[in-house]
């Protein structure tokens, strides 16, 4: 299955809300993992995909661990990711 833009873009808002509602932020990272929880099953696949998209973007910071890879949200595009998530709910 190939996600349409529009699920892209949904997946891409639900992770950003997320981190956002968790406060992951800067230095305050979770597991690359955790962008999954939540989605439908037939997305989560997806979901690593539109986050590794997201970090290229410059809106999540990844920080590698000896346990994995960690992510948060970039402070330097807070402005950016508070209107993305204020347009997706207008």
């Amino acid at each position: 299955m190939k996600l349409s833009d529009k699920q892209k873009n949904e997946i891409k808002v639900a992770i950003i809300r997320k981190l956002v509602m968790h406060g992951i932020w800067g230095a305050k990272h979770t597991p690359f993992e955790f962008v999954q929880k939540g989605l439908p099953k037939e997305l989560r696949g997806y979901a690593k995909d539109v986050a590794e998209e997201l970090i290229r973007a410059g809106f999540l910071l990844s920080h590698p661990t000896s346990y994995g890879v960690q992510i948060s949200l970039n402070p330097d595009k807070a402005e950016e990711i508070k209107s993305i998530i204020i347009t997706k709910e207008d």
